[in-house]
C-alpha cells in the first residue's frame, strides 16, 4: 500500500482531528498515512523521506504556530541549512485559522514558507481554512482533492512505486501542483471505482423527504430552523460522510467509596491552588457589560509573572449543565460511579487511543464537570454518529441533512453561527440518545480560560489580579436559555460571598467570608513585555478589558522610576476607549494617578455611546479614531523613536481596524502607498515592536 507522512501541528485538537479524518479515509483510496503529531520527532525524519508529507496545521497566540510545532519550526528555521535542504521533498499543507485575526493561518504559512525556501516543492496547493465561516467549507473539499493529487504524485514517480494497482486519473509526466477544485471531481471518479463493500467511501442516501405517510402536498409556509428543513433540501438526496467508527468502550463501575482529586485535571505546566483575596466590580450596576477584577493570593507558591503574561484558570462546566446531561443521558443515578475506559477489540479506527483528558477511575460527575468541553460546537462527524443513535425518522433525516453536503448552509447557520451544543441537540432531538462512548469519542478536552495578568509584582507583592466581562447571551436553538461564558460565569458565581461593589475597591476591606480557591497555571511565555530599555517610548492601545496588561505596565514602570529617580524613561502613551464615561471606564482613579505621576504621559480616552458636547469635531468615539488624530505623534514614536506599539483586546472588530489605522498613518506620514506601509508595519511585527495579545 502507497505510504505517505502525514504530520499534524494542534493547539486544541482541529488539526489531529482533520489529521484522523484523513488517515481514515486513505484506506478506502488505497493509500497508508504514516500519522504523527509534528512534535514526535524520533518518529519521522524529513532529511531522508521520500515518500509525500502532508502536514494540517493550527494557528495559536498571534499568528504563531502551536506549541506543539515550536521545536519544528526552529528546527527548519536554522540559517545554516542549505537551500536545497529538502529538495527532494513533496507535500501538501493544510493551515487552519480565522480571519477574525490579523495574521490569518499564519501557523500553516509560516511552515509552508520555509519548507519552500529549502526547496520542497508541493504536489497540492496549500489550503487555508478559516473558521470564522467554518473550516468545513476548505477543509472537505480539500481532502477530496488529496486523493488525487496523491494518485498523481504516484504515477508520476513510477519508477519507484509499483503503480499496476493506480488509477489513471491523472498525468503520469507533470509534477506540478494542482488545484483542490480540479481534483475534487477527480477524486469522486475515483470513489466510484473502489470497492466500496468496507462501507468506508462517503455514503450516499436517496430518501425522499416526504414520508409515505405524509401528503404528497408539500408545506413550504415555515421557515427553516435547527431541527426542520425547506425544500430543495428537504427533497434533496444526501451526500453523507462516512460513519466515524466507534473506539472507545466505557463501563461505569461502583466507587466503593474512593475520592478522584483535581490533580487529575492537571496540566503539562504546574498547577497552583490558589485562593482569591479580594473581588471587585470595576462597572456601574446599569453598564452594558459587568467587569469584574479578582485578586489572588500566590504569596505561598512560586508562581512568578512578568507585566504582559497570561496565565490559565482551570474551570468547569456549569453544575446546571452537568446535571442536564447526566438526566438526559438517563444516567443521573450513576453519576458517582467510576468511568472505566479501553478500546473496542473490533475497531476499525486505525491508532486508536484512549483520550489523553479522561484521568483513570474519574467519578461520571467528575469527567463531565471537569474534563469534556460540553459547550464544544458538534463537528459532523458527532452528527452523523448522533444519527445513528437517534430513534426519530424524521430526526434522523434532520441530522443526516445537517452534516450532508448539501446541508453545508444549515449546519454554518443552525450549529455552527448558532453555538449550538449536545445539550441544545439533545432538546432539539428527544429520540436521540447516544452511548457514554460517543462523548468520549467526539467531546474534546475542556480547555483552561486564558485571562492577562493587570498587576505588577513589584506593586502587589504576593498578588496576581486580573479582570474579566461576565460573559452573558441568549442560546435560542430550540428554547431560549440565557447561558453564561463557561468560566466567567463560574468565576462570578464563586465570588459573589467576597464581591465589592462598584467604586469600594479603594474605601472597604471587602466583605468578610471565606476565601474561595482556584485552579491556576502559567502560559507559555511571550514576548508582550515591556522593553528592555525602559527609554523606549511605547503606544498601548486597550479599549475595554484590553486596558488589563497596561494596568501591570504602569505599575511596574512606577515602581522602576522610583527605584531609579535619575533614570530615563521613554513617553508612555495610552489609548483606551469604553462606552460611557460613567459606567464602564476602567481603573479611571488608577490612570489619573498615573498620569498625574507623570509614569503615563498621554492619555487619550474614546467614549463609543456617550452623545458628543461642545467640540466641533467631537471627541473620538473608538481608539482607532484616536490614533488617527495623533498621526503625527504616533509616526514619530513608531519610525523615528524605535518605540513599541501594543495592541489588546477584541480581535474580530478593534484589532483590524487598529492595524488598519496604523497602516493609513505610516502611509500618509512617510508619504508611501498602503502596500508599503504594510510591509514596514510587518517588518515592525518581526522586530517584535508591534506586538497583540487579543481574543
Amino acid at each position: 500500500m502507497r505510504r505517505f507522512l502525514l504530520l499534524y501541528a494542534t493547539q486544541r485538537g482541529q488539526a489531529k482531528a482533520i489529521a484522523e479524518e484523513i488517515s481514515e479515509k486513505a484506506v478506502t483510496y488505497g493509500f497508508y498515512a504514516d500519522l504523527h503529531c509534528i512534535s514526535e520527532s524520533d518518529k519521522y525524519d524529513l532529511k531522508t523521506e521520500t515518500a509525500p508529507l502532508v502536514m494540517v496545521v493550527s494557528t495559536t497566540g498571534n499568528g504563531d504556530p502551536p506549541d506543539t510545532a515550536r521545536k519544528f519550526v526552529k528546527a527548519i528555521k536554522d540559517k545554516t541549512l542549505p537551500p536545497d535542504f529538502l529538495a527532494h521533498l513533496r507535500y501538501g499543507l493544510l493551515g487552519l485559522g480565522d480571519s477574525e485575526y490579523t495574521y490569518f493561518c499564519n501557523g500553516g504559512k509560516v511552515i509552508d514558507k520555509r519548507l519552500q525556501e529549502l526547496g520542497a516543492q508541493r504536489f497540492y496547493d496549500t489550503g487555508h481554512a478559516d473558521d470564522c465561516v467554518g473550516l468545513e467549507l476548505v477543509v472537505e473539499p480539500w481532502i477530496n482533492g488529496l486523493w488525487a493529487a496523491l494518485e498523481k504524485h504516484f504515477l508520476s514517480n513510477r519508477g519507484r512505486e509499483d503503480t499496476s494497482e493506480t488509477l489513471t486519473m491523472a498525468s503520469h509526466a507533470s509534477r506540478d501542483a494542482v488545484t483542490p477544485e480540479l481534483l475534487h471531481v477527480e477524486s469522486q471518479v475515483g470513489l466510484l471505482r473502489l470497492d466500496d463493500s468496507g462501507g468506508k467511501a462517503a455514503e450516499v442516501l436517496e430518501q425522499n423527504a416526504v414520508n409515505s405517510s405524509q401528503s404528497s402536498t408539500l408545506i413550504v409556509d415555515f421557515e427553516a430552523s435547527l431541527t426542520r428543513s425547506v425544500p430543495p433540501l428537504s427533497q434533496a438526496s444526501l451526500n453523507i460522510p462516512s460513519l466515524p467508527p466507534e473506539y472507545l468502550e466505557v463501563h461505569l463501575e461502583e466507587a466503593l467509596g474512593q475520592e478522584e482529586s483535581h490533580a487529575s485535571v492537571s496540566l503539562v505546566d504546574p498547577v497552583f491552588h490558589v485562593p482569591v483575596s479580594k473581588a471587585v466590580q470595576l462597572t456601574t450596576n446599569d453598564a452594558i457589560k459587568t467587569t469584574l477584577l479578582i485578586e489572588l493570593d500566590i504569596s505561598k507558591t512560586d508562581f512568578s509573572y512578568q507585566p504582559g503574561d497570561a496565565f490559565n484558570v482551570i474551570c468547569p462546566n456549569s453544575d446546571s449543565e452537568v446535571q442536564f446531561l447526566l438526566q438526559r443521558l438517563q444516567l443521573a443515578d450513576r453519576r458517582e460511579h467510576h468511568v472505566a475506559v479501553r478500546i473496542k477489540a473490533d475497531t476499525r479506527k486505525k491508532g486508536a487511543a484512549l483520550p489523553q483528558h479522561v484521568p483513570e477511575r474519574c467519578s461520571l460527575q467528575f469527567l463531565l464537570t471537569w474534563c469534556l468541553e460540553i459547550r464544544a460546537v458538534p463537528k459532523k462527524a458527532f452528527l452523523r454518529a448522533l444519527a445513528d443513535h437517534t430513534g426519530d425518522s424524521a430526526e434522523r433525516r434532520r441530522l443526516q441533512e445537517l452534516c450532508s453536503r448539501q446541508g453545508a448552509a444549515d449546519y454554518t447557520r443552525f450549529v455552527r453561527e448558532a453555538g449550538a451544543c449536545l445539550s441544545d441537540l439533545l432538546r432539539a432531538f428527544p429520540s436521540c440518545q447516544p452511548p457514554l462512548g460517543l462523548l468520549l469519542e467526539h467531546l474534546p478536552k475542556l480547555q483552561p480560560r486564558p485571562y492577562s495578568c493587570a498587576s505588577s509584582s513589584l506593586f502587589h507583592p504576593g498578588k496576581l489580579h486580573f479582570i474579566f466581562n461576565i460573559v452573558e447571551f441568549l442560546s435560542n436553538t430550540t428554547e431560549v436559555i440565557l447561558r453564561r461564558g463557561v468560566c466567567t460565569g463560574w468565576l462570578a458565581t464563586l465570588v459573589e460571598s467576597i464581591l465589592q461593589p462598584y467604586m469600594c475597591a479603594n474605601h472597604v476591606d471587602g466583605k468578610k467570608a471565606l476565601a474561595p480557591k482556584i485552579s491556576i497555571s502559567p502560559r507559555t511565555t511571550n514576548s508582550f513585555h515591556l522593553p528592555n530599555d525602559p527609554s523606549v517610548p511605547i503606544i498601548m492601545v486597550g479599549p475595554g478589558a484590553g486596558v488589563a496588561p497596561f494596568i501591570g505596565f504602569l505599575q511596574h514602570r512606577e515602581k522602576l522610576q522610583e527605584q531609579h529617580p535619575g533614570g530615563h524613561f521613554g513617553a508612555t502613551w495610552l489609548f483606551f476607549g469604553c462606552r460611557h464615561k460613567e459606567r464602564d471606564y476602567l481603573f479611571r482613579d488608577e490612570l489619573r494617578h498615573f498620569l498625574k505621576c507623570g509614569v503615563l504621559t498621554h492619555l487619550e480616552v474614546s467614549f463609543s455611546r456617550d452623545v458628543a458636547v461642545g467640540e466641533e469635531e467631537g471627541p473620538a468615539k473608538y481608539v482607532q479614531e484616536s490614533l488617527q488624530r495623533h498621526s503625527k505623534q504616533v509616526a514619530g514614536v513608531l519610525l523615528r523613536d524605535s518605540g513599541y506599539v501594543y495592541v489588546c483586546g477584541d480581535a474580530k472588530n478593534m484589532a483590524k481596524d487598529v492595524h488598519d489605522a496604523l497602516v493609513e498613518i505610516i502611509s500618509r506620514e512617510t508619504g508611501v502607498e498602503k502596500l508599503e506601509a504594510m510591509k514596514t508595519l510587518a517588518t515592525l511585527k518581526e522586530e517584535k515592536r508591534y506586538l497583540q495579545d487579543i481574543w
